[in-house]
């Protein structure tokens, strides 16, 4: 449903004015310009997954639950952001912390430092992460050292319908390192309703 001059459409049960703009200017199909085979590190990620998410809290409680994710070319085709919802829309304990999140990263390839930069956001636990990717034996590791405690996000065993994510924790300054999150994803072949 459209009203007036086209900038309030109905998405679902919501009115969401101004977004067809926003989501026109920023998202695209595709990676461009001179750094197309770097960029394709994250582009192999575009698309839709499940997640199978297992994480600890600072109690040692693990917590078993399932999620969404979400990758796109963004910004022209120069990067690629995502969408990670844990647990999914609509099923029980969305958005509440301290296990929840529904967040976003953008990244994007710096030819400067031969790397990824790429920032984390996640409002439901008020956290803001700057990383820097890189291929290593096969995986993409990202490290973030700016803040205690240190962070290193991995993707590993990379497939064409799957990989695992593996978030860890070090409190002294990277000599040791302890699983705080894992994640299986998993390819959707159909885009389900939402």
């Amino acid at each position: 449903m459209e009203f007036g001059n086209g900038n309030v459409k109905s998405y679902g049960k919501a009115m969401v004015p101004g977004n067809a703009g926003l989501i026109e200017a920023l998202h695209v199909d595709g990676a461009i310009g001179r750094q197309s085979r770097e960029l394709m590190l994250f582009g192999q990620f575009v698309g839709s997954w499940d997640l199978q998410c297992s994480r600890t809290d600072a109690n040692g409680t693990v917590a078993e639950m399932e999620g969404e994710l979400h990758f796109g070319w963004v910004l022209g085709g120069r990067a690629v952001q995502d969408i990670w919802i844990v647990p999914g829309r609509g099923v029980p304990g969305e958005g509440i912390p301290p296990l929840a999140f529904h967040g976003s990263t953008l990244r994007f390839y710096d030819s400067t430092i031969d790397a990824w930069r790429s920032t984390w956001v996640e409002p439901v636990n008020g956290r803001v992460r700057r990383f820097i990717g890189k291929p290593v034996a096969g995986d993409i590791v990202l490290l973030s050292d700016e803040d205690e405690p240190q962070l290193r996000w991995s993707f590993t065993k990379v497939q064409a319908k799957s990989f695992t994510w593996v978030g860890e924790i070090s409190h002294d300054g990277g000599s040791t390192w302890e699983v705080e999150e894992l994640m299986h994803a998993t390819r959707r072949t159909v885009n389900r309703a939402l």
